[in-house]
């Protein structure tokens, strides 16, 4: 199977370097890379040199400039998929390192089963990581493959349709059989699209042998803020996401990592997760509830000011 990878990119910093060298030496080579640049005041991030250095590692490399204004989570990385030509695509972040040669190949093999939809890959966290972020990487992350389906969705719950394009493959007949990503999305749109493949029975694997080293130290603002977003695109997709509860685990992962850091001698750090477990409820609540909110206090809430000012929206007020 032939592998088209699209990795959206916004001032790349190093790890972009080693993603591309990594990339360069899989046992299945992509057979195109796409990046998916976005540009401020026609800077191209410094993509030009990259590109020069890696163009003769892939049959293909190729960079495509999208103004700022214009970038969109789920419309960008669709127009990306209207470049590719191969029965596979693999989307990933800039930031996100393979770990080895095998992150391709790992993920391409559990597409011989004909109703995977998608196949998406351990996230790993990078050494100096929080105890805090490692835990909550192994939750999300566990050691364990599994293909799941819409039988899951009773045991599993949310998880059953938990994708995350960070890396992931998708099958792409099927991605476009599904209406491919949304083209206006604040944040989500792997979850959403992978929740519209469950309802049509179609399964998607979690591929915990294909690794990449990603995570991230984010301060309370911080979660606060993307749990905004995430709030805000469940509310806008009931659609998929009155499938399954998010609040039941969120409080298991809560209950787990206070009991870890008591096992492993890291008790000081429960104050910590308190403050950052409030301040991603807090944001997630006032994101499904955004539309009784005013506009400025929706701005200052959001990570992602750019969805909201490029768009009118009626929140109601």
């Amino acid at each position: 199977m032939e592998v088209t990878v699209l990795i959206p990119t916004w001032k790349p910093d190093e790890r972009l370097d080693e993603l591309l060298r990594r990339l360069s030496r899989q046992t299945l080579l992509p057979s195109r890379v796409l990046l998916l640049n976005t540009v401020d005041e026609d800077q191209d991030g410094g993509l030009t040199d990259l590109v020069d250095e890696y163009r003769d590692c892939f049959p293909v490399l190729s960079v495509f400039h999208i103004e700022k204004r214009q970038f969109d989570h789920g419309g960008t990385r669709h127009l990306g998929m209207t470049f590719a030509d191969t029965e596979l695509v693999l989307c990933m972040t800039q930031d996100a390192v393979p770990k080895d040669r095998h992150l391709v190949s790992a993920l391409a093999r559990y597409f011989e089963d004909p109703l995977v939809g998608a196949a998406y890959a351990r996230q790993l966290a990078v050494r100096g990581s929080s105890p805090l972020e490692r835990y909550t990487r192994s939750f999300n992350y566990p050691d364990t493959s599994r293909v799941k389906s819409k039988e899951d969705l009773e045991s599993l719950g949310i998880k059953t349709f938990f994708c995350s394009d960070v890396c992931a493959m998708w099958r792409r007949d099927i991605y476009l059989e599904m209406g491919g990503f949304e083209r206006r999305t604040i944040f989500n749109e792997d979850m959403i699209l992978a929740g519209k493949m469950i309802q049509a029975g179609y399964r998607i694997a979690y591929a915990a042998d294909a690794m990449v080293w990603h995570s991230h130290s984010y301060s309370c603002v911080k979660q606060l803020k993307r749990n905004f977003d995430l709030g805000v695109s469940q509310a806008d997709h009931p659609e998929i996401f009155s499938m399954a509860s998010s609040t039941g685990e969120g409080i298991r992962l809560v209950k787990q990592t206070a009991s870890w850091l008591i096992r492993s001698a890291h008790a000081a750090l429960l104050p910590k997760l308190i403050l950052d477990s409030g301040c991603k409820y807090l944001g997630y609540f006032l994101g499904r509830r955004y539309r009784k909110l005013p506009r400025k206090l929706i701005l200052k809430l959001t990570d992602n000011r750019m969805y909201w000012e490029g768009h009118t929206f009626d929140t109601g007020i």
